[in-house]
């Protein structure tokens, strides 16, 4: 059997309303693979359970002293051996092709869904769920997709084992027949009690994911306000009561598996009992209550496929739903409520029919803020606000935070929520206030889509980079002489938080797109090398659209045209000095004024321009 590439050219459009459906999605999008599985399943299982009648067969060969017969059986034997090896190794493959694919169905649907939402993803859903649902949970989605197709040859199995049973050894096989679905059913009504069971220590554990995700990410902060041992003592709490809702879900399927002990042993002492007295009264032959006895206990080993079933599902479905979760949001923002299933939606999610992209040289507008980026010029953004300079930069990009964020941003007239996502990411380029470093060497970090007309080496000059290179250079393995060869570490954490950021802005700036939108892109260098990176920017990007969302006056005394944002509306325009001069609201976000400062200059102003007038009024 041949194992297909991964990833695949195109994973499908999931259907993300709740677990369940996303999990028969999957389970559909696998039939191909299921049905090899469920065949060889079937060899498997049908060569165990065909064993006790070979053996019946051969038992009574030599009562009958007919060595014909009995050779002609172990040949069968050998036979059922073959197809049992061969049906194991076969079924084992495909079914482990089914787990692989599917997780890595989900892991690229998940990959696809972090590109279209960019840094919004960790805006509407937790970094350590994010986390949590492409690591375990994609583990335990791929196990029940897995499942299914053992528990359907496991089932088709008993089915058939007991009704050849019935025609076989009719007064015993009765017994069997009645017995077995009772074994299959008698756990059903405690499962209901371990999925809870389980959902609740899956909901501790993806708690306890988050919290440690974000301690970890956060640590550096935590050190420095002496905040890590608090954290600490958060994280060993809800790590115990992870260990304790284990425990307790571990409780109940610990009784489901004694019952799935209990009652098979009670079955085999009942067929032994039954199928003794029946022998003495010459109802059965010896040949068959061997046969019944064997039969019986060959088919628990399907049985117990029963009980991995249950169980996947019961830890698939929570995986399930959080991923469901998770690819249900879309760029303009609907999304599940937290914690609930999207029952009510009549259709999967499907994404838009994309328009065309517009003309090269089009204004960017948002309407509603009423700001308006002039093509070709260097326009900086001020906000007193910063958690709204960064909603502003998300929905420059094409990709709000929420669903009421208002009309999508036009470029050129064309709405960038209706472009195409690869359109519209080619056309807006938005670096946030803390760009992400991969690990990798230099050269790897520049090898992003560009237009090919900034080389790396302007890019770094443009961002102030020398000293980076310096320290990459002498941080790297000897025989490493070119820094683009110099290997950056995890996050870029053996770089400081300037170096970092300069790095991301050369990174940005190498991209070459027609808008670049750059959130307080110098909030972590000197104010030396700032002024030197504006006028980077303003040279390199000369002729090309940039919006820089700041309050350094380095950075805006640079910018061709700079725009206020106040209550959330585009209050004023101008350059710099003549809103400096000109405009108090803008004075005050720039020069940190308070609203006392501001009163005790306008009152100091008063006399001055009163004094100004009575000299006009004389010499007049």
């Amino acid at each position: 059997m041949q194992i297909s590439d991964l990833p695949y050219p195109d994973p499908g459009v999931p259907d993300a309303r709740s677990g369940p459906r996303f999990l028969w999605w999957l389970g559909r999008g696998q039939l191909g693979g299921q049905a090899k599985s469920l065949c060889w399943g079937l060899l498997h299982f049908g060569g165990i359970a065909g064993l006790p009648y070979t053996v019946g067969l051969g038992i009574d060969a030599v009562v009958d002293r007919d060595g014909a017969r009995l050779l002609w059986v172990g040949g069968l034997i050998a036979l059922l051996g073959v197809a049992i090896s061969v049906g194991d190794a076969m079924l084992h493959r495909t079914a482990v092709t089914n787990w692989i694919t599917a997780a890595a169905r989900v892991q690229q649907l998940l990959a696809r869904k972090t590109a279209e939402l960019g840094s919004a993803l960790t805006r509407r859903v937790a970094a350590g769920e994010v986390v949590a649902v492409s690591t375990g949970d994609v583990e335990k989605i791929g196990w029940f997709v897995e499942a299914v197709s053992r528990f359907l040859a496991a089932a088709l199995t008993l089915v058939i084992g007991c009704v050849v049973l019935l025609f076989y050894a009719p007064t015993i096989g009765v017994v069997v027949a009645i017995g077995m679905p009772v074994l299959a059913l008698a756990v059903l009504p405690l499962l209901p009690r371990a999925t809870r069971r389980a959902d609740v220590q899956r909901e501790k554990a993806g708690k306890a994911t988050e919290l440690a995700s974000d301690t970890v990410a956060g640590l550096r902060v935590l050190r420095g306000i002496g905040g890590e041992e608090l954290f600490l003592g958060r994280y060993r709490e809800a790590s115990q009561q992870v260990r304790e809702a284990a425990v307790h879900s571990a409780r109940m399927w610990a009784l489901i598996s004694a019952i799935q002990v209990l009652l098979p042993g009670a079955l085999l002492v009942t067929v032994v009992w039954y199928g003794s007295a029946l022998v003495l009264d010459g109802r059965l032959d010896v040949g068959e209550l061997v046969a019944a006895f064997s039969a019986v206990a060959t088919m628990l080993y399907p049985l117990r496929h029963f009980e991995e079933i249950a169980m996947a599902y019961s830890f698939s479905r929570p995986s399930a739903k959080r991923a469901a979760r998770v690819l249900s949001l879309t760029r303009s923002g609907a999304q599940a409520e937290a914690g609930a299933e999207p029952e009510t939606a009549a259709e999967p999610v499907v994404a838009t029919a994309a328009v065309r992209a517009p003309a090269a040289g089009g204004d960017l507008y948002d309407p509603e803020t009423g700001l308006l980026v002039p093509s070709g010029r260097f326009t900086a953004v001020v906000c007193g606000d910063p958690d709204l300079a960064g909603r502003l930069a998300e929905r420059l990009g094409g990709h709000p935070m929420d669903a009421a964020a208002g009309p999508s941003v036009l470029l050129g007239g064309v709405a960038l929520d209706e472009l195409a996502l690869g359109t519209a990411r080619t056309l807006v380029l938005v670096q946030d206030k803390d760009p992400v470093l991969l690990s990798g060497t230099l050269r790897e970090l520049f090898d992003v889509p560009a237009s090919g007309a900034v080389a790396p080496s302007a890019a770094l000059a443009a961002a102030q980079c020398t000293d980076v290179l310096d320290a990459l250079l002498q941080s790297a393995p000897d025989g490493v002489d070119d820094p683009m060869d110099a290997r950056i570490t995890e996050r870029g954490r053996s770089l400081s938080g300037g170096q970092r950021q300069r790095l991301a802005l050369a990174r940005s700036l190498v991209t070459d797109p027609e808008v670049l939108v750059l959130d307080e892109p110098t909030s972590a260098v000197d104010s030396h090398t700032e002024a030197r990176i504006a006028e980077g920017i303003s040279a390199l990007r000369s002729g090309r659209t940039t919006v820089v969302l700041a309050s350094s006056p380095l950075l805006l005394d640079r910018a061709d045209r700079v725009v206020l944002i106040h209550e959330g509306k585009a209050a004023a325009s101008g350059t710099h000095r003549e809103l400096l001069h000109g405009d108090p609201r803008y004075r005050a976000v720039v020069t940190r004024e308070t609203e006392e400062e501001q009163r005790t200059e306008e009152e100091q102003r008063l006399p001055r321009l009163e004094s100004v007038l009575t000299e006009i009024e004389e010499s007049a």
